[in-house]
């Protein structure tokens, strides 16, 4: 089983930026496999992985994600060949359609049709690394512009068709054309008891593109800490559950949300929300049950969590995207360190 990480938040703004590198830097040598660089309204996605591509040497830098509305497709497809080319080859590109929030807010686009717009997005991308002339009729992108003085261009750098597109999607529709389209899934709000719910309309679209589960890559995960009080560490994690449930996105509009719905949560998920967005944030975060922090975390005793990898790897997971804990970032690459020899242990027998 593989190893993730991720940098940067919705509202990273760089202070810590020295440490980060730093951090990169050793899971670089630890053997962490991917890290993936995170963008909302703080730094963006693309400068730190080109930064840290020079500091590196193995592990794959992926976009955790480009939000597709924030840039049209050629130039996604522009940098993305950019980034593998500065970093040998090492760049993933890692796509999603964020929320209404940023996307209508933040960059003043429509966020209807976000997958039709993602489908569109991602057809358009392929065609930019195949090197084909972009020419592309579609419900939300058009080009060459009709109408005006425009022609199809071919993009000048050599054909990368092989640079791998992993999607962060959630809805079934959305899963469904994952399979279909992507080389790898960047997943959230997943229990690997109730793996189902994404899995079957995942299989749905790999079977549409000729293909199994065996070939695309399953990214999801949580927080890794080892501890024996386990009270305290499910406690310290409800306050993410409960903006998850109720403030990642609008209140008519939370993909995290219903995809907990699906797994079986929906009472716990529409409490939390309407709490949460009523304005009563410690009694959301009190409305967060124990068991849906444990089921989507790697917190607790060392049993614990070697019983929780096995359960993900059951499930069909490929690589784990971890946090890890620490008060300051040397606490959290010494837990990293921990955490990338007990799973790297486990899944060598998966």
């Amino acid at each position: 089983m593989k190893i993730a990480i991720g940098i940067g938040s919705a509202y990273y703004n760089g202070d810590d930026w020295n440490e980060i590198v730093d951090y990169a830097v050793e899971a670089d040598k630890i053997g962490v496999d991917y890290l993936w660089s995170a963008e909302a309204w703080g730094m963006d996605a693309v400068v730190p992985l080109a930064y840290i591509a020079a500091k590196t040497n193995r592990i794959k830098l992926g976009t955790g994600i480009i939000q597709i509305s924030s840039r049209v497709p050629s130039m996604i497809a522009m940098t993305a060949q950019s980034l593998r080319t500065v970093s040998n080859n090492r760049f993933v590109l890692g796509l999603g359609v964020s929320g209404p929030q940023v996307v209508e807010g933040l960059h003043g686009a429509s966020f209807k049709h976000p997958l039709s717009r993602l489908r569109e997005c991602v057809d358009i991308i392929k065609l930019g690394l195949s090197s084909e002339r972009i020419q592309y009729q579609g419900k939300h992108y058009i080009l060459p512009r009709p109408g005006g003085e425009g022609k199809a261009i071919r993009l000048s750098q050599p054909p990368q068709t092989d640079l791998p597109i992993y999607l962060a999607t959630l809805g079934p529709r959305a899963m469904a054309m994952t399979g279909e389209k992507a080389n790898g899934w960047l997943g959230t709000s997943f229990i690997p008891e109730q793996a189902n719910i994404f899995l079957e309309p995942l299989l749905e679209g790999l079977a549409k593109s000729g293909r199994t589960l065996a070939d695309i890559d399953i990214q999801v995960g949580g927080s890794f800490e080892i501890g024996e009080n386990v009270e305290d560490l499910v406690a310290a994690r409800k306050p993410a559950m409960a903006f998850t449930l109720g403030g990642m996105g609008s209140a008519q509009t939370n993909f995290y949300n219903d995809a907990f719905s699906r797994a079986g949560y929906a009472d716990t998920a529409e409490e939390v929300q309407r709490l949460w967005v009523s304005g009563k944030k410690e009694a959301a975060i009190r409305a967060v049950p124990d068991e849906l922090v444990l089921k989507t975390n790697l917190i607790g005793s060392r049993q614990m969590i070697i019983d929780r990898v096995k359960t993900y790897a059951g499930a069909g997971v490929n690589t784990l995207r971890i946090s890890t804990s620490g008060s300051n970032w040397r606490e959290r690459t010494d837990t990293l360190a921990e955490a990338a020899d007990l799973i790297h242990a486990i899944g060598s027998d998966y």
